[in-house]
């Protein structure tokens, strides 16, 4: 590991201006690529103590053996130059978009004589028209058997066409009305070419007027009396609007954009992209990278925008860009698109209408593919067990722990304080065993606290039930005896697991193990796994354990402590809606939904209900005298509400209105 300080330049060697650097280890392979406004504001940062460094930096200045620079005269070269190195050299420290897969376009090859319509994948061609990318080759292919019969463009190889051009017979789509067949001479080169430049231009969104066109070419067949004519014209609307319908229109304002969106935690980003062309999604890409650096979502955008743009030009790149954020630098990015495109290009946040909640769409694709990608690793027999084995090493455990169970806390501002226990077994998940606790010994906001009753209370079970099946030889038993069910089965508490993951820091973990000495139980290993750097803390560790960033047992771990967080939330939320749907009529013994209900509807609000007196309480239907009286009173028992307050403007609002019973 190489001190920084030995190959940190002299401050007056490094100029104040834009450029690009590298950072090269050892062998002189270059490790890291980076562009800054100026260059020795930027570098000096590098050279810091390594204890006020993220840690991703830190692990990169401390491999790196030297560094270098190159002036350039504007920030948009330094952007270009940064992007044309990061592909050259493939620097390890970079964050690397890299497709999940190869995605296939709609390919016209407007290059050869007779251009012809394709699936394509890989890199893009000079000469050739893309529409795209697709989800799947079959969705192209059924665009293209709808086009073919208004637009009747080759689509055969090279060897089918010569074939077809010796033998003087097209193929069976020659046949059918869906080539032209230029072949065998139906059609002369330039006759064929207008047909793909028309292709083109519906494919690029270009649709009403060609439309329109047809149906007034049906209507003049029809008047005609060319009745065969007017029924190929119609079928031939019908199919290129089936074409149109695949592709669904999301603005109305036929704008050309592409959205990018990000789902991002410590270790992982996803991107998804939407593009969108004539108001119409024409196309849709997405894959994931590690976080190699340590980047905010600004700079992740960058560097998609980079990937996405960097070898493209002309229409290729579309008039607005819409982002999550804007990059750190964002006038030098916008001209280095402008020129990419030859025009301006808008790059900006939607902040309100279609845009922003078509970018919303995008967002949960992006969360959907991050979580897809951890659930496919976590899948996979082999990455759980060196998964659960790179766990056992780190945290020194006698044998891989098969079974996992972790704890969250979950409060809002100290109220409605809950716990999860999710349990893993062999890396997977056991949803059958997910419990949830309500924190019953103290109230107010204290995870601490809260963490030792519930690891207390969930031992105690164990406990119990290990005492219930004869295993418990100590004497004293368990006071706590939850967790039993009547026909004397044992519940899930019954079973232990070798590893007890808390989501926190340091204070979480030193609860949870009190909690286990004070029950005697010094078998279960314990950690926790702190948000903020992925850190692993084991019990009384001044430091913590840090996986490697590429490492199976760090996915794991933070999977089972994503998994329990969010079974905490769920449960919290739905508390807090109860408690505040929660009526006094709920008090009322025998009083049924349909009564409550009846009760509201006819008094219109709670408030009202409370003035009302005994007797036109038992006008509602179905209310005797007793049960007016019990509603009566319990009214009368229970405090007010406190007034409903709208957050927008802080008008407290009356409670004339409906009243959930």
């Amino acid at each position: 590991m190489a001190d920084p300080s030995s190959y940190r330049p002299k401050p007056g060697q490094i100029p104040d201006s834009p450029g690009v650097y590298k950072f090269r280890d050892e062998h002189r392979r270059v490790i890291y690529v980076g562009k800054a406004k100026s260059l020795r504001q930027r570098l000096a940062n590098y050279f810091q103590p390594l204890a006020s460094l993220h840690p991703r930096t830190a692990t990169m200045v401390t491999t790196a053996a030297s560094v270098e620079w190159t002036v350039v005269a504007t920030e948009v070269e330094a952007l270009q130059l940064e992007y044309s190195w990061i592909k050259e050299f493939d620097p390890r420290f970079n964050v690397k978009y890299r497709d999940d897969k190869s995605y296939p376009y709609l390919a016209v090859t407007l290059d050869e004589e007779f251009p012809r319509v394709q699936v394509m994948r890989g890199h893009k061609k000079k000469g050739v028209r893309y529409f795209g990318p697709y989800a799947h080759a079959w969705a192209i292919r059924e665009t293209v058997d709808l086009m073919l019969r208004v637009f009747p463009v080759r689509t055969c190889s090279a060897g089918v066409f010569r074939n077809a051009a010796s033998a003087g017979r097209p193929c069976l789509l020659g046949y059918i009305g869906k080539c032209s067949a230029p072949c065998v001479g139906r059609v002369d080169a330039e006759e064929h070419r207008e047909l793909a430049e028309d292709f083109c231009d519906f494919m690029a969104g270009r649709t009403g007027t060609y439309l329109r066109r047809l149906e007034k070419q049906m209507m003049i067949a029809a008047e005609d009396l060319e009745y065969e004519k007017a029924a190929r014209l119609r079928d031939d609307i019908e199919a290129l609007r089936k074409a149109m319908e695949k592709n669904a229109v999301v603005l109305a304002d036929a704008t050309d954009a592409d959205l990018i969106a990000l789902a991002e935690d410590e270790l992982e980003a996803a991107v998804q992209i939407f593009h969108v062309r004539g108001g119409r999604v024409r196309g849709q890409r997405g894959w994931v990278t590690d976080k190699v650096e340590a980047v905010e979502t600004a700079g992740l955008v960058e560097h998609a925008l980079q990937q996405l743009y960097g070898e493209e030009s002309g229409d290729a790149v579309p008039k607005e860009v819409l982002v999550p954020a804007l990059p750190e630098d964002t006038e030098a990015v916008t001209a280095w698109l402008s020129g990419r495109r030859g025009s301006n290009v808008s790059l900006r946040i939607p902040q309100r209408g279609d845009k922003k909640a078509l970018m919303e769409t995008v967002a949960r694709n992006a969360q959907q593919s991050l979580v897809l990608h951890k659930t496919k690793r976590a899948s996979d027999l082999t990455t759980r067990s060196r998964a659960l084995e790179e766990i056992a090493e780190a945290l020194d455990l006698d044998s891989a722990p098969l079974r996992i169970e972790c704890f969250d806390i979950s409060h809002l501002q100290g109220e409605d304080v809950v716990a999860s226990m999710v349990v893993f077994e062999d890396g997977l998940p056991r949803k059958s065993e997910y419990r949830r606790f309500q924190i019953k010994g103290f109230e107010g906001q204290d995870d601490v606290r809260s963490m030792h009753e519930v690891i207390s209370r969930r031992f105690k079970r164990y406990l119990a039930e290990k005492e219930k099946t004869g295993e418990w030889v100590d004497g004293e038993v368990p006071a706590e005896t939850e967790g039993r069910d009547d026909d004397g089965r044992p519940k899930r508490f019954a079973y232990p697991p070798q590893l007890v993951v808390v989501d926190g820091g340091q204070p979480q973990v030193a609860a949870a193990r009190r909690a286990l000495d004070e029950l005697g139980i010094d078998d279960i290993a314990v950690c926790g796994l702190a948000k903020r750097l992925e850190e692993v803390w084991l019990p009384g560790d001044d430091d913590p354990v840090v996986l490697p960033r590429s490492s199976e047992g760090l996915y794991l771990l933070q999977r089972v402590r994503d998994t329990a967080h969010d079974f905490a939330i769920r449960y919290q939320r739905s508390k807090r809606t109860k408690r505040i749907r929660s009526s006094p009529l709920d008090a009322v013994p025998g009083l049924g939904e349909t009564r409550k209900q009846a009760l509201i509807k006819h008094f219109g609000s709670v408030k009202r209900l409370r003035q009302a007196t005994i007797e036109q309480i038992c006008e509602v239907p179905g209310m005797g005298r007793k049960t007016a009286e019990a509603v009566a009173v319990a009214l009368a028992q229970a405090a007010p509400a406190a007034p409903a307050v709208n957050t927008a403007t802080g008008e407290i609002m009356e409670d004339d209105g409906g009243s959930t019973a």
